[in-house]
């Protein structure tokens, strides 16, 4: 409460509007299995090796049992979630509300919708078993960083972290070893559990462990 004795909420209408989006995507995502969630450029279209690979890995990830959980936008984001939901799973979008009017991608089992990031972020991370990065931008950096500063402060928060395709990789990943690890800024081995794969068989092998990623690929004959 208040000084006057009203409720914050009524005073701060935005603070309705977070209570509203953690309340109604914990209740959905509660009801599911611990997922992955996918992050990465909006940007990559259906003939980017990105956006295939995305893709193929959401149909793994799917024919695994696991949810696949995005941003529920375009690029990476549809691409997972359209592997996922053509393979029949389950399949999460996060969608944001943004002045380009960022038009949820049509390949979801269930869509939430967001006005503020702090909680899409929150909520993109805080149900996930696991992560894979694509290449993206600002909005990407920003997340694999968001999720390097949970996992360096709490070690209960760490889960498996794939970034794909070295060669984008490489440079921010040596960084890390030899600048801030080199330095002492961090401890290193707070990123020593980052894997850096350039294919979704890789992924996979990561994310479930190389035994039940190959038991799954000889099941559907891949």
């Amino acid at each position: 409460m208040t000084s006057d004795g009203n409720a914050p909420t009524a005073e701060h209408p935005w603070l309705q509007d977070i209570e509203r989006e953690l309340s109604e995507t914990a209740e959905v995502l509660e009801g599911l299995a611990p997922g992955i969630t996918l992050f990465g450029s909006a940007r990559a279209t259906l003939d980017d090796r990105h956006y295939q690979c995305a893709e193929k890995l959401g149909q793994w990830l799917a024919r695994a049992g696991l949810p696949v959980v995005t941003g529920g936008g375009p690029g990476i984001m549809e691409a997972a979630n359209r592997g996922a939901y053509e393979a029949g799973g389950v399949s999460v979008g996060l969608n944001i509300q943004l002045p380009c009017d960022e038009t949820p991608n049509p390949y979801l089992t269930h869509q939430l919708h967001f006005l503020h990031f702090a909680t899409r972020k929150l909520m993109l991370t805080r149900y996930a078993r696991g992560f894979v990065v694509f290449p993206g931008g600002f909005g990407t950096v920003d997340e694999l960083m968001e999720l390097l500063v949970a996992f360096h402060t709490d070690d209960a928060l760490r889960r498996p972290m794939v970034l794909v395709d070295s060669d984008f990789w490489h440079d921010l990943v040596e960084w890390f070893h030899n600048e801030l690890a080199a330095r002492e800024l961090i401890d290193a081995d707070r990123i020593d559990f980052i894997r850096v794969v350039d294919d979704e068989h890789a992924a996979l092998g990561v994310l479930l462990g190389q035994h039940q990623a190959a038991n799954l690929k000889r099941q559907h004959g891949d």
